[in-house]
């Protein structure tokens, strides 16, 4: 990764456009970058589209994988239980100091959720939390997944947005988070935009208000 020597890092976040990538090299970066930062390390936030990757939270239940077929399968050190990534899903990982933003955990949760909430009013998508369930959901169908791994107050991991059709079929193959006939909707299905391109300003947007961050562009990560 590029050197980043920030004289002020609090308060700014860069943002690194991935593009598609594969799952696991990106785990692992992240892994690397949280265990590498510190106190001066500015805070990242990255956007990717993974290549077709079911992953297993760290209390995840391998019968909730029920017809894997091509698709491998990931054991990863993020919480919750199993999802699906892949094309034409928007994945965001802030890799942030939430002590320095004095965010706490559960905090931090409701504001990616409200990030959400408030991108897909944008397209006049009345969108929700839900008790007890991790997520963003429109007419208790699931359209937003969250996963979230916090390491010496620094968060890694992060939040599965879909927003193409494409996006939702093999969560037929799996308990989504593990919950049986979970429901699993695109934005696109809504009305809303069918490419990822114009969801990332408006989430990015919502996600810097949120957490109270100015974002700048970064260069990308090497080549996995």
């Amino acid at each position: 990764m590029d050197p980043l020597t920030p004289t002020n890092p609090a308060g700014t976040a860069i943002v690194r456009d991935l593009g598609r990538r594969a799952y696991a090299p990106v785990w692992r970066a992240m892994q690397a970058f949280t265990d590498a930062r510190d106190d001066a390390t500015q805070d990242e936030l990255w956007l990717v589209e993974h290549d077709p990757v079911f992953t297993l939270g760290q209390a995840g239940k391998p019968e909730h994988v029920l017809m894997p077929g091509e698709i491998p399968v990931l054991h990863v050190d993020r919480g919750g239980q199993v999802t699906y990534h892949g094309p034409g899903q928007l994945v965001a990982y802030p890799l942030l100091d939430l002590k320095r933003l004095k965010i706490g955990v559960r905090d931090y949760v409701c504001k990616i959720e409200q990030a959400v909430i408030d991108t897909l009013a944008e397209w006049n998508i009345d969108a929700a939390r839900k008790a007890g369930a991790p997520g963003v959901y429109v007419a208790g169908a699931k359209i937003a997944s969250l996963g979230i791994r916090v390491r010496r107050g620094c968060s890694f991991h992060g939040l599965a947005f879909n927003i193409t059709g494409e996006s939702t079929p093999p969560f037929a193959r799996i308990n989504p988070c593990g919950y049986a006939g979970l429901q699993v909707v695109a934005l696109d299905d809504l009305g809303g935009p069918g490419g990822l391109e114009a969801v990332k300003p408006v989430l990015l947007a919502q996600l810097g208000r949120q957490l109270g961050l100015a974002l700048q562009p970064g260069t990308t990560l090497p080549a996995a």
